[in-house]
């Protein structure tokens, strides 16, 4: 794999650590500014939606600069957004802070894939988008525990200003690394939003709101799923975690590796074998050792999900895919939003803390669903394409009569 792929995966480190680490710093953060922990709450959701609205924002702002200047502002927005947040003499200002960093996530992720995907051969493309994401999932293995012990030992805002400074390499990394890939010519933002008439396209980007949501179901809910039912201490969850992240790790690789070779059958298994498992882990919930290893498997198979889903994105809107590959990602993040309220909604009602398991198993069958319909779709309109055309009617008139 290229170098320049190793220089989009620190940037995507730090915005893995940025997004995931400040729900570990919540009370700490609440508490320096004199608001309840459910207030300090909205640092999580105003980074998602930050991360929603964004994408496709930044994208389209960026069409008509190169990919790697855009890749390079990116993450001096990442780098403003974070040193704001460090620096922030009021809530107020560290949420405008996070709002701020969440705007380059979308975009860097969105283009990343694809200059990930032309730095490499055709048959290599899901790989490479699978290596530019391993930042990601290793944020969830290294980067979070370590910032909040980091700040929760020396300070929240010594986390926050970590994570600039691995904004600052990130940057130095695509200035150095990333070639200045030309421009596709003729392609405008008519091309790229026309993406979007793409049925195939808003199928894939559907899957991605279900079938990751459906991991966000169990996993937003999994600190009090395990010590109220599992019955493991408090100070357990952040190993527990652990797990879930190594599981991201393996199964974006796995993922990436097999989508190059069966893209579609790829998203049949792993969004099936997701559905399952998440219906096991009501029952699988109640015992230790099972619920650690239900916590790995998810997490394996909800992001062996992401290079083939990313990439047939990418493939359907194949001439003009920026757009639609940015869109994508906010996709995975709308689908948290969304997992996370409907998950609340079933413990809400009484139906116990294991019920966003039942939440994330219906969610994850739908994402299936609708993959299955793509498929069948896609290969009505092979045939179509194969089929012969009528031969024309060559029969000569009949003579006419002589008089």
């Amino acid at each position: 794999m290229p170098l320049a792929l190793l220089a989009l995966a620190i940037g995507a480190f730090g915005i893995g650590t940025t997004e995931f680490v400040i729900m570990g710093l919540l009370p700490e953060v609440a508490a320096e500014f004199g608001v309840t922990v459910p207030t300090a709450g909205l640092l999580v959701t105003g980074y998602a939606l930050g991360v929603v609205l964004g994408a496709p924002l930044m994208t389209a702002l960026g069409t008509k600069i190169s990919r790697k200047r855009m890749l390079m502002l990116l993450m001096a927005l990442f780098i403003a957004g974070n040193v704001l947040s460090a620096l922030a003499p009021g809530f107020g200002v560290m949420l405008a802070g996070r709002v701020v960093a969440s705007l380059a996530h979308g975009a860097f992720f969105g283009i990343g894939a694809v200059v990930a995907a032309e730095l490499v051969a055709p048959d290599r493309k899901a790989g490479a988008i699978a290596t530019m994401f391993t930042g990601l999932t290793v944020a969830n293995v290294v980067g979070v525990p370590l910032g909040t012990w980091i700040g929760q030992s020396a300070g929240w805002r010594v986390t926050f200003l970590g994570v600039a400074a691995l904004g600052v390499l990130g940057l130095l990394g695509v200035a150095r690394l990333v070639p200045d890939l030309p421009k596709p010519e003729g392609v405008r933002l008519r091309h790229e939003l026309a993406a979007f008439r793409n049925v195939q396209v808003l199928l894939a980007m559907a899957m991605t709101v279900l079938g990751f949501g459906g991991v966000f179901a169990a996993v937003t809910y999994i600190a009090p799923m395990m010590t109220h039912v599992a019955g493991f201490a408090d100070s357990s969850v952040t190993w527990l975690l652990v797990l879930f992240g190594l599981g991201m790790v393996a199964g974006n690789l796995v993922g990436g590796r097999f989508a190059d070779r069966a893209l579609m059958p790829m998203l049949y298994g792993s969004l099936g074998a997701l559905a399952l498992v998440l219906a096991l882990f009501t029952v699988t919930a109640h015992h230790r050792a099972a619920a650690a290893v239900t916590i790995t498997l998810i997490g394996a198979l909800g992001f062996a999900t992401v290079p083939p889903l990313q990439k047939r994105v990418l493939d359907q809107a194949a001439g003009a895919p920026t757009l639609a590959s940015a869109v994508n990602i906010g996709a995975f993040n709308l689908g948290n939003a969304l997992a996370a309220w409907l998950g609340g909604l079933a413990i809400a009602g009484g139906l116990g803390w294991t019920a966003p398991n039942w939440v994330g198993a219906a969610l994850a069958a739908s994402a299936l669903a609708l993959a299955l319909l793509s498929g069948t779709l896609e290969r009505r309109a092979h045939r179509r394409q194969a089929a012969p055309a009528a031969p024309a009617d060559r029969t000569p008139a009949p003579a006419l009569a002589p008089r």
